[in-house]
């Protein structure tokens, strides 16, 4: 048997008993409710008998939890997106998307400085969207110098000359969708950015 199996089965015994007694519940009262009798629960909680699904079903029903939850079983896969941030530029990139190509999502946090950095615009393919979460963001796009508070967005092509960075000097949050062949991930609205002040 595999091994991550057998650790998985080695659990459910003391597992139940864990849950038994949580519950305040007797091997006698357990086995008037279940019908299955007290020696065969004892054993099935002290690991010497292997749990059937028929027993587990029992039990689940009884103790009023999932069956996966009941035996500690590993969940079929992992619906959480492991997050490596990348570091570039004095800013952190943590990437939300993780299938290559199309669209690409990003959490970009520029940290708190002292003195606001002066910008120097960089150009390359494609189409941005951001949102920022928190702070205060310096848009410079082209010619265009944007001050971009919290819970406002702005969408530019990236073969622009353009900068992103702190208006304040404080900390920013914001999420970026990015597409390299440009195409739009937000629908105008009609208003442009804020004009720095």
């Amino acid at each position: 048997m595999d091994p991550a199996m057998e650790d998985v089965l080695d659990t459910v015994g003391p597992r139940l008993r864990a849950l038994r007694h949580t519950r305040d519940i007797t091997l006698a009262g357990l086995s008037a409710t279940t019908g299955v009798s007290e020696s065969t629960l004892s054993r099935l909680e002290s690991g010497q008998r292997r749990a059937t699904l028929e027993l587990l079903l029992r039990l689940s029903h009884v103790y009023d939890v999932p069956l996966d939850d009941l035996v500690g079983a590993p969940r079929a896969g992992d619906p959480r997106i492991h997050l490596k941030p990348i570091r570039r530029f004095g800013m952190t990139f943590v990437p939300l998307s993780r299938r290559p190509g199309g669209t690409q999502a990003f959490k970009m946090i520029i940290p708190a400085r002292p003195e606001p950095l002066e910008p120097t615009p960089q150009t390359h393919e494609g189409f941005e969207w951001l949102y920022v979460l928190s702070g205060t963001l310096r848009l410079v796009v082209g010619e265009r110098d944007w001050t971009v508070r919290a819970d406002n967005a702005a969408e530019f092509d990236t073969s622009l000359p353009h900068w992103l960075g702190s208006a304040d000097g404080g900390a920013v949050e914001l999420l970026v969708l990015f597409d390299m062949q440009g195409a739009r991930a937000h629908v105008h609205s009609g208003r442009a950015p804020r004009k720095k002040s």
